[in-house]
């Protein structure tokens, strides 16, 4: 119960919003001893990928003997997946004495947001805990983001597209700004793909700082040379290495951008003093766990939903350009007729989230996780019908997400394919259900 009344007091500090500045959280850290400042990171932000890169970047780090902390946001059911060591999710009891170390660090009458504590909590763990690096990805933005406080061995910007235009901007200009902030002058910064836009603003960056850096399609390059077992097979060509056949574990032709970001990453680390083999590499991308990320339940292995006929894939798509990436997945895919079961937030662009999606499916089941935010089925067909979506055939609305789950297993046929998305949200609910975990840790 003290471990839920914790989580629980952390979670009320959300009716503080947001707060864009780093005096509060400097003032936190410098009342906790600077935890950060001693420490190894790497930085990432960007608009999606940034959570499978920093998986494949941490799994293949570990496969080199490090001992690599991992900080990400959101969770998926529970809190503990926030903070990593190893693979190993953080202890209840490590929470509880973290969040005590820090409220004695915060002022009451300044109480912090709850993603400057979480962040605070993570610095503190990776220092006790003495960690080799640990991979820091941001919460919103860059330039202003609560992570931003680090001097990182090497920064990354994924890629950037339009998102949370109410407080980055309304261009793609102006958020690749926002997440440029996180180059620092005198230290190795790497990109994914960026679009023209985006690329000139990083560019102008590098120029400012006379860096070089490193961006994909210029500098280092990846292909989709084939696939295994419906995961894709890249060739990589970087400055220093070329490495040919590197089989991916995380389904998606997208996760061979982030494999290839994360292998420049690696490739910069490599030019100091952390050294990783092609071997770590290989063993490190086939093992790279993302939970909710293109995660696939084979026919007749979905838990506690029967004994479906077809295979289950589980992704938190929740903004246009993470859905077109995703709907690009489901056009290759082999299946023929699509179960589309789909729960979105009310203040998402409903229709740019789920009109690629629903290009590629047959059947549309309207549901919502239990999450305040979350749009009604009743919303998303008013939404998807005044914004002109592609047409489905209408399942149902499903007020509750396990019986949309269980209405899909029992529709679906041998040579069909149930997918669940539209948020994170809807898929940690989902995987709630599906593995018998006791309740999803708000959000």
């Amino acid at each position: 119960m003290e471990y839920k009344e914790t989580i629980k007091s952390l979670f009320d500090l959300q009716k503080f919003g947001m707060k864009f500045g780093l005096d509060s959280m400097r003032r936190i850290l410098d009342n906790l001893g600077h935890p950060e400042a001693q420490g190894r990171f790497i930085h990432l932000a960007g608009t999606n990928g940034k959570g499978s890169v920093a998986a494949t970047l941490a799994a293949i780090l570990k496969e080199a003997g490090l001992k690599v902390g991992l900080y990400t946001s959101p969770h998926l059911i529970t809190f503990r997946e926030r903070i990593q060591i190893g693979g190993a999710l953080i202890s209840e009891e490590d929470v509880l004495e973290l969040a005590d170390a820090v409220w004695a660090a915060t002022d009451p009458q300044a109480p912090p947001t709850f993603f400057e504590f979480v962040t605070a909590m993570a610095f503190l763990y990776f220092k006790r805990e003495k960690t080799d690096l640990a991979v820091i990805e941001t919460g919103l933005g860059g330039r202003l983001d609560s992570t931003n406080v680090i001097d990182p061995l090497v920064s990354a910007v994924t890629n950037v597209s339009l998102e949370h235009t109410e407080h980055l901007g309304d261009t793609v200009a102006a958020i690749a700004s926002e997440k440029a902030g996180v180059i620092k002058a005198g230290r190795p910064f790497c990109a994914g793909r960026l679009d023209p836009a985006a690329r000139e603003v990083i560019l102008a960056k590098l120029r400012e700082f006379s860096l070089p850096g490193k961006i994909l399609g210029r500098d280092y390059r990846v292909a989709v040379t084939g696939s295994a077992d419906g995961l894709s097979v890249i060739d990589y060509d970087g400055p220093r290495w070329s490495m040919k056949g590197l089989a991916l574990s995380l389904a998606g032709p997208y996760q061979a951008d982030n494999a290839a970001l994360a292998l420049a990453i690696l490739e910069t680390l490599s030019e100091g003093e952390i050294a990783v083999t092609e071997k770590n590499i290989r063993a490190g991308l086939a093992q790279v766990n993302w939970p909710g990320r293109g995660e696939i339940f084979a026919a007749g292995t979905w838990p506690r939903a029967g004994a479906s006929r077809a295979p289950l894939i589980l992704d938190g798509a929740h903004n246009p350009d993470g859905a077109r990436s995703f709907a690009q997945y489901l056009r290759e895919r082999p299946e023929k007729k699509i179960h589309l079961i789909v729960g979105v937030m009310a203040d998402k662009d409903v229709t740019g989230v789920l009109a690629p999606i629903l290009e590629e499916a047959t059947y549309l089941y309207l549901s919502r996780p239990e999450y305040p935010r979350a749009a009604s089925p009743e919303l998303l067909l008013e939404r998807l019908k005044k914004g002109g979506a592609p047409p489905r055939e209408l399942v149902g609305l499903f007020p509750r997400l396990p019986d949309a789950i269980a209405a899909a297993s029992r529709n679906a046929r041998e040579g069909d394919l149930v997918v669940i998305s539209g948020s994170l949200f809807t898929v940690g609910e989902a995987l709630a259900h599906l593995t018998g975990a006791p309740v999803v840790e708000s959000n």
